[in-house]
């Protein structure tokens, strides 16, 4: 058997040959019994535009696929709500269709229900690829509207657009993007929040919650319609009109797709619509996570399979999405979900507790998604570091582009948390940032939306805590904002040099948003107050958000300038005891002093190429909060030392990362 690339990339998998043969023939074999001979991967994922409620030449027609459902009967405004009236026919496969004469019989508002006949039970049923799903105020009731977002003419403007080659990502939530205590709208955040993206530096814009979910404090997580942009910020086109105009700006805009598990919900989502456990999703205890509390894909059933890659295909076409960022990646690989487990060895990735479905679905995914669009992006919220995650499928991989550097946020609390600042680790970090699985590329990023999260705590919230309430002043002269203002700064610029071929941040946190997220629930009394951006903090210039605010635009601007995140860093020097940390990227150098009160005279900055160079940023700088100890005018001159080595001496205060160019 000819060996699969992936073992020369990273020969350490050679005794696990056998196994990346077996995960290579699933995916080959199950693609091609989805789509036969002489088709393609793109025609087998059609689901949405067969099922669900589509205008006919002479009316309409809804189709859905229930093979656990006796009967099956269409219901709505548009019947009075009589169930019975309109009963549904059973076709071959589990399929049952009606058929409504006249486009008179339904009209775009309506709202509609499926009715389920199981063993003398009569179900409600939210329509299962529904694209508009809304709450009755009276009722609470769950019910789809007939929409009309897969054929209503939108005038897109983007057809010359391009993904960014290298994502620098703001993580949003449209919901909580605004000031006020209340849910955001597609509209405002397109009016407020895309030029605050766009003149921050970012290139691509990830987007969560869209897909509809029951529980607005699930962050999203529990979806219940995989097919319907969420109606709590306003309408499918209002969605498309934010897409639209984000690409007019240059900015690529990704979806943060759930399909690790979905919400168990009856009446509103997938569990048991047809009156099964196992429609979807495995049955029994399988079926149910035991952290999160919701429905797991059965991904072995080639109809979930169906669902699910149709679904990735409609959000590419009828929203253009420019890619995804997968959830819970890990949950998926592994039968257990890859709860306790350290992943210390190899052959934790190739045992019995791997779910080969899941991979095979995953591998389909990305073969989908890049056929559809070659330049799409998807990003693998994968912690365990599965090998050939983000190889090239024809290697042996996965298929996916990216990888979160989930490693990175994690050691960054433990740091903050069990840690004095002169204890830390600087060779441990140094591991951290910039070990990767060959040829594999990851995003790196020091927190995300996970860290913000009530009982957990953004790092600059850790850093200052109750101390952001009195002493962000500019004049207040708080030591523990001095620290963490400085900390912030190092932990972000060595994180986004260092981390990943890609970047991340979540909204807010640039400018070090205090608090945390707490969405509106029963134990604080369905509040928004922390439900929210407090974007008047970052603009208010006697406070020292701004000064946070405006290192992030700096270090974003020498991210693209300098196209840092394409260059491999070079190892520079360690020094644990005056925590030290130096190294090269490209035509820059990048010095690092964590020490929490020395300063240095002559820190050696090694450097690529002789010449003059002179620092082009420095935390230190006034207007990012700093005390202009760096002098940005002076040029060193670069020489050998007595080691041979290339480079200068440089000043190096406490507290202050510095980067040098050749001038």
């Amino acid at each position: 058997m000819k060996k699969l690339p992936i073992i020369k990339i990273d020969p350490w998998l050679a005794p696990f040959a056998d196994d990346l043969a077996r995960r290579a023939a699933a995916y080959a074999k199950t693609r091609a019994a989805l789509i036969g001979e002489g088709d393609s991967l793109s025609d087998f994922a059609n689901g949405h535009r067969y099922f669900g409620i589509h205008p006919t030449a002479d009316g309409w027609v809804y189709r859905e696929w229930a093979p656990g459902a006796e009967k099956m009967y269409f219901t709505g405004d548009f019947n009075g709500w009589d169930i019975y009236k309109n009963p549904m026919t059973r076709l071959d496969g589990g399929v049952f269709e009606v058929h409504l004469r006249g486009r008179d019989a339904l009209r775009i508002g309506q709202k509609v229900q499926a009715i389920v006949v199981r063993e003398g039970n009569v179900m409600r049923r939210v329509p299962t690829y529904a694209t508009r799903v809304v709450q009755d105020p009276n009722t609470y009731r769950w019910c789809a509207e007939v929409d009309d977002t897969l054929w209503d003419g939108f005038a897109w403007t983007d057809g010359d657009f391009k993904p960014a080659a290298t994502p620098i990502i703001y993580e949003c939530h449209i919901g909580m993007a605004q000031q006020e205590g209340a849910v955001g709208s597609y509209r405002a955040f397109t009016e407020n929040i895309l030029p605050r993206i766009k003149r921050g530096g970012y290139n691509t814009v990830q987007i969560m919650a869209v897909m509809e979910h029951p529980y607005y404090g699930s962050f999203g997580y529990q979806v219940s319609s995989f097919f319907a942009a969420s109606s709590r910020y306003g309408t499918a086109r209002e969605l498309k009109e934010l897409i639209n105009t984000a690409h007019g700006m240059g900015l690529t805009v990704l979806l943060d797709v759930v399909h690790s598990h979905a919400v168990k919900n009856e009446g509103d989502g997938l569990n048991r619509f047809d009156g099964t456990d196992y429609q979807f999703f495995h049955a029994g205890a399988r079926g149910n996570h035991p952290a999160w509390d919701t429905k797991l894909f059965d991904y072995g059933k080639h109809e979930v399979l169906h669902f699910l890659l149709s679904n990735l295909k409609f959000w590419l076409e009828a929203f253009h999405f420019d890619g995804f960022r997968f959830d819970g990646v890990t949950s998926m690989l592994y039968r257990d979900h890859a709860l306790g487990h350290a992943f210390t060895d190899y052959s934790q990735y190739f045992s019995d507790n791997t779910d080969l479905d899941a991979v095979t679905y995953l591998t389909l995914a990305n073969d989908l998604v890049h056929a559809l669009k070659p330049r799409a992006v998807t990003v693998a919220e994968d912690m365990s570091g599965m090998p050939g995650m983000c190889l090239p499928i024809a290697q042996g991989g996965i298929g996916f582009d990216y990888r979160l550097s989930m490693g990175v946020p994690d050691l960054w609390i433990k740091l903050l948390k069990e840690y004095a600042d002169e204890d830390w680790d600087l060779d441990r970090l140094w591991w951290e940032l910039t070990t990767r699985r060959p040829k594999e590329k990851n995003i790196g990023y020091s927190e995300s939306h996970d860290q913000a999260l009530v009982g957990d705590k953004t790092i600059m919230f850790r850093l200052c805590d109750a101390n952001m309430y009195t002493g962000m002043r500019k004049d207040s002269g708080d030591a523990v904002i001095d620290r963490g203002v400085a900390l912030h700064k190092l932990i972000r610029l060595i994180t986004a040099t260092l981390g990943g071929e890609g970047y991340l941040n979540f909204m807010g946190n640039e400018f070090g948003h205090p608090e945390w997220i707490d969405f509106p629930r029963e134990g604080n009394g369905w509040s928004y107050h922390y439900c929210r951006r407090q974007w008047h903090l970052v603009e208010d210039d006697t406070l020292r958000y701004g000064q946070l605010g405006a290192f992030d635009r700096a270090m974003i601007a020498l991210l693209r300038r300098e196209r840092l995140l394409t260059k491999k860093a070079v190892y520079g020097a360690v020094h644990n005891e005056r925590k030290i940390l130096t190294y090269t990227k490209g035509a820059l150098a990048f010095a690092f002093n964590f020490h929490p009160t020395q300063s240095y005279e002559s820190v050696f900055i090694p450097v690529t190429a002789p010449g003059e160079y002179r620092a082009v940023l420095t935390s230190d700088d006034a207007a990012f909060g700093g005390f202009d100890r760096v002098d940005t005018a002076y040029r060193y001159t670069a020489a050998e030392d007595t080691d041979g080595r290339l480079g200068f001496t440089a000043y190096l205060p406490s507290r202050t990362a510095a980067v040098f160019k050749r001038v």
